[in-house]
């Protein structure tokens, strides 16, 4: 039994035992990691993501009042109620609820359908890792809720739009949408090119031979709403400084040009997003070509850019990016992946290396008198659908 055919399972007998009925419709939305390409998306460029096997699965069935009723699997089986109308407002920070009152009222205001349901939600992507449990369940909600008001083929992208809503005005983290966008379209044995300011998405095929490690770094990450916020806010005076609307329009050049004008931290935060541009459409183009060497390079120097440029990894990260590096050598390349502050490493390399990377891991973990942390060995899923019952 795969990791969703388990979860689905679950989500659907604690359906079942909450509300003593079937559920008619159950949906899914995985995690992602980013290959490269962070901090960029709330900067209109450009990011390389794949699905995850893992996510949420949401199972739903109608009621005939107006009343959304949740039960929230994997928090003690929480349940709340609250009505659809235009009074819904945001709990507590932090709370889990905001993410289904986000999600229902983000589908009012974009004029989709949504009706009173019974809910039961699940998922099992690591919390605190970096790998978007959190746009994992605000596009199966979306989706989820949707489907059971009657539409079955939404437009995807309305529904990452409603996820990112969700988490801007009630969730409390001005995210980008490359989280949502991933996990809404991921494609099997594809990692997605993703230009931030169109939407537009390329397709590319992802080496038969490459693994992807995805590794916790023992860190919890803890994002940091206020760092993250605080890293866009940056970025966009820059933008304005130049004026542009985004530093998507802004080259390397032209920013050392003008350098003295910046702050330099500022300077510094800009300098990230706009060499990452360019590391990520290039590293696109090195895992379409098969080419792990010039990958590998691509995620090392992300990964410096990162630490020193945009100052969002901790030392705990580093030293298992430097372990996994060592390890896999010249073919691939590991680094920081997520928002930052601690989180998960992700790594691509050549299958046949996984079991000599995995004794350096095991090594790594004991001369840090750790046991040892999640490790996920992944190739790239697929996006956001309806399971069968």
């Amino acid at each position: 039994m795969t990791p969703l055919e388990a979860l689905a399972q679950h989500t659907i007998k604690t359906f079942r035992q909450a509300y003593h009925r079937e559920p008619t419709v159950v949906a899914f939305a995985p995690g992602r990691v980013n290959l490269i390409g962070d901090h960029t998306d709330y900067n209109d460029g450009f990011a390389l993501p794949c699905a995850l096997e893992y996510g949420t699965v949401v199972a739903l069935a109608p009621r005939a009042d107006n009343l959304i009723a949740a039960h929230a699997v994997d928090l003690q089986e929480e349940k709340c109620e609250f009505a659809i109308d235009g009074q819904i407002v945001p709990m507590s920070a932090g709370h889990w609820q905001n993410h289904l009152r986000g999600a229902t009222a983000g589908l009012l205001k974009f004029g989709l359908p949504v009706g009173g349901a019974y809910l039961a939600i699940s998922g099992n992507v690591p919390q605190g890792t970096g790998l978007s449990s959190s746009a994992s369940l605000g596009v199966a909600l979306a989706l989820g809720l949707t489907a059971l008001a009657g539409e079955q083929t939404p437009d995807h992208r309305a529904l990452a739009k409603v996820a990112q809503w969700a988490e801007h005005h009630f969730v409390g983290c001005a995210c980008g949408l490359m989280d949502q966008i991933a996990s809404a379209f991921g494609q099997r044995d594809s990692a997605l090119l993703l230009d931030c300011r169109s939407l537009a998405i390329e397709q590319v095929h992802f080496p038969a031979d490459a693994r992807i490690l995805i590794v916790q770094s023992g860190v919890v990450r803890e994002l940091a709403e206020s760092a993250y916020n605080e890293r866009r806010a940056q970025c966009a005076s820059v933008a304005a400084h130049f004026g542009v609307s985004a530093l998507r329009d802004l080259d390397p050049q032209r920013l050392e040009a003008k350098r003295s004008e910046l702050d330099y931290k500022v300077y510094r935060r800009a300098r990230h997003v706009v060499t990452e541009n360019v590391r990520t459409v290039d590293a696109a183009r090195a895992i379409a070509q098969g080419d792990l060497v010039a990958l590998g390079n691509a995620m090392r120097a992300s990964h410096h850019s990162l630490k020193n440029d945009l100052e969002v990894s901790v030392p705990a990260v580093d030293a298992l990016v430097d372990c996994l590096n060592l390890a896999i050598g010249n073919e691939g390349g590991a680094r920081m992946t997520g928002g930052g502050f601690g989180g998960c490493v992700v790594a691509v390399l050549q299958f046949n290396k996984m079991d000599a990377v995995k004794r350096a891991l095991g090594a790594f973990w004991h001369a840090k008198g750790m046991r040892p942390q999640l490790g996920i060995v992944a190739r790239p899923s697929a996006g956001a659908c309806l399971l069968p019952i």
